[in-house]
C-alpha cells in the first residue's frame, strides 16, 4: 500500500482533511476517542452525530480489519462534543506510520486536546482475565519503529519530544475512579507494542514479561507518540480479550476478540460516557 501523505506536507494534508471534516460536521471538538476491536459500538450511541466514512477523508487510509467499522463519528456524550473514530489503521496492514498516525495529527488540528486510546489486548498478568479492562499507565515500544522517524515538522511539536508523562496520571486517576464508582474490573498496567500481525509465540510473551508488561498488542503506541508530540493529553484503555499465548494453552483467534469486545460493551460504554463527563 501507498503511504498516503508525503512526509514532507503532513501538516499541509492533516490542514486539509481537518477543513473537509469541519466542512461536514462543523462542532468545536475537545476530546476524541480511538475505538479499538470489537469497541466501536460506542460510536454508535452519540446524540446529533455526523458519520463520515475514512475513504471520503483526504489523506486518510482504509480500515480493514475485522471490528473496525471505518468511520469518524463526530457528536455529543454527557454533553460534550467528542470525535470518534469507529477502528483505526495498523502498522501490520502495509501502511506506514506516518498512515497510521495521520488521523491524530488531524484531531489536533480540529482542536481536540484530550485522546482516549482504546484497543483489545492480551493478558501476560493472571490478574488480568479476559474481560477486565487495564487502565494503561506507561507502554513498551516493540514494533522496532518510530512514528516520529524522519523530517520533523515543528509545528506539530518538538524534534526530542518527552514521553515520561505518556498517560496522563490525572486522567488514569478519573478512570480509575468511575470503574469503581459502577463496580467496573479495572487495573493499572504497563501495554507492549509489537508490529503483528501474527499473535505472539509463547517465547516472545515471556520476553514481554520480563520486560514489564501487563498486556500486549499490536496498536496504541504509535498514536500516543505522535500525540504526546502535538501536547495532547493521553488516556490509554486496553479491554483483555485473552490470555497470550503461553499464559494460556488455549489458542488465540480473532473472533475471540470480537466475541469479548461484545461482552463488555455496555460496562466499557458506561465507563467512558462518565470519564468523558469528568473531563469537562
Amino acid at each position: 500500500m501507498s503511504a498516503k501523505p508525503n512526509p514532507l506536507t503532513v501538516y499541509e494534508g492533516a490542514l486539509r482533511a481537518a477543513q473537509f471534516i469541519r466542512g461536514r460536521a462543523d462542532k468545536a471538538v475537545s476530546v476524541a476517542i480511538v475505538l479499538g476491536s470489537g469497541l466501536g459500538a460506542f460510536a454508535e450511541g452519540l446524540g446529533q452525530s455526523v458519520s463520515i466514512r475514512y475513504d471520503e477523508i483526504p489523506g486518510f487510509a482504509h480500515a480493514t480489519v475485522e471490528g473496525h467499522a471505518g468511520r469518524l463519528v463526530i457528536g455529543s456524550a454527557e454533553g460534550v462534543t467528542i470525535a470518534a473514530m469507529q477502528g483505526r489503521f495498523h502498522f501490520y496492514e502495509g501502511y506506514s506510520l506516518a498512515d497510521v498516525t495521520f488521523p491524530i495529527r488531524v484531531l489536533q488540528l480540529l482542536g481536540v486536546r484530550t485522546l482516549i486510546l482504546t484497543n483489545a489486548a492480551g493478558s501476560l498478568n493472571t490478574e488480568l482475565s479476559p474481560g477486565s479492562l487495564m487502565v494503561i499507565s506507561d507502554h513498551i515500544n516493540l514494533m522496532g519503529v518510530n512514528p516520529l522517524i524522519g523530517p520533523n515538522d515543528d509545528r506539530f511539536g518538538p524534534r526530542f519530544p518527552d514521553l515520561t508523562l505518556t498517560y496522563d496520571p490525572a486522567l488514569q486517576n478519573i478512570v480509575m475512579e468511575q470503574a469503581e464508582a459502577i463496580q467496573v474490573d479495572v487495573r493499572r498496567g504497563v501495554y507492549a507494542a509489537l508490529s503483528g500481525p501474527s499473535y505472539e509465540t509463547p517465547a516472545e510473551i515471556h520476553m514481554v514479561r520480563t520486560l514489564g508488561a501487563d498486556a500486549v498488542g499490536m496498536s496504541t503506541v504509535p498514536e500516543a507518540i505522535v500525540a504526546r508530540h502535538m501536547d495532547m493529553q493521553v488516556i490509554g484503555i486496553s479491554c483483555i480479550t485473552n490470555l497470550a499465548a503461553g499464559v494460556s494453552n488455549r489458542p488465540v483467534d480473532h473472533s475471540q476478540v470480537i466475541a469479548v469486545g461484545e461482552r463488555v460493551r455496555e460496562q466499557f460504554t458506561e465507563l467512558i460516557r462518565r470519564v468523558i463527563a469528568r473531563l469537562e
